[in-house]
């Protein structure tokens, strides 16, 4: 222990004290409160979802036969493309094609998804023009892959973001966009069919609006933080849905495939 002598002077008497030099204070950091608990029945597939329990009798070992028959056994892998750059100044949807660096990047992105060696059993794609031009050339290096498109997968506006944005947007857009990418979210994201026997590896290729918001969904975060999220074009982003209903992001607009100079977010 650290001593300190202090002289206290009083009458004719010198007193000398001890006293204990304290130590620096210790600064305590406590982690975050946790935000809430997961929902394992999120996509409203777990095993007693799906069964009618009213008439299922649990005395005969039926509830168990009946589990076991609704259980998921398979894993999905879910890799969601943003489309390459286009043309900004496009007046329509027709009008908003590739640039010639957007089908480069494309290329990339489809040279990258073949590499991985992975067998993909489909490729579903939004109706958009770009989102169409991208798919075209990625399905280049994935031969035989099916492909389909869908207008759920069109670009939106899914919900008013946190923190408020300058670039207003009236109420209407939102509630005309939310509802059909939040019917994408739950139409496409979910653990597997039951009678899906083996792990499957789909490929969606749409916006960056709609790619963001259904990570926040996936991974049970608050879906106004989508904005805080940036992709680039031709990105990669990689979830994987357990059977269990647990979800993992494997990659969040990986680009790192592409050259610097090839990189843009448009």
């Amino acid at each position: 222990m650290f001593l300190r002598r202090v002289l206290i002077a009083g009458g004719s008497a010198t007193t000398a004290i001890l006293l204990a030099a304290r130590p620096p204070p210790v600064v305590l950091v406590s982690t975050p409160a946790a935000g809430g608990r997961w929902d394992s029945n999120w996509d409203r597939r777990e095993p007693r979802s799906l069964m009618n329990l009213a008439k299922i009798n649990a005395e005969t070992g039926e509830e168990e036969l009946q589990l076991n028959k609704y259980k998921a056994k398979a894993t999905r892998h879910i890799f969601l493309i943003r489309h390459s750059q286009y043309n900004l100044k496009g007046a329509s949807d027709a009008d908003r094609v590739l640039t010639p660096l957007g089908c480069e990047q494309a290329e990339l992105t489809g040279k990258r998804l073949s590499s991985l060696g992975l067998k993909f059993d489909q490729i579903i794609y939004s109706s958009m023009t770009r989102a169409k031009e991208t798919t075209e050339i990625i399905s280049k290096y994935l031969p035989g892959v099916q492909k389909k498109g869908t207008d759920l997968l069109r670009e939106g506006a899914p919900i008013p973001p946190q923190p408020p944005v300058c670039h207003w947007k009236p109420d209407v857009v939102y509630y005309e966009d939310g509802p059909r990418i939040e019917a994408a979210f739950r139409h496409f994201i979910h653990r597997a069919d039951p009678k899906q026997e083996e792990d499957s590896y789909e490929i969606i290729i749409c916006h960056a609006n709609v790619i963001r918001y259904i990570v926040c969904r996936a991974l049970q975060l608050p879906p106004e933080a989508w904005l805080r999220i940036s992709l680039n074009n031709g990105s990669i982003t990689y979830l994987v849905i357990r059977p269990s209903g647990n979800v993992a992001l494997r990659l969040l607009g990986d680009s790192g495939f592409m050259p610097a100079e090839k990189i843009t977010r448009t």
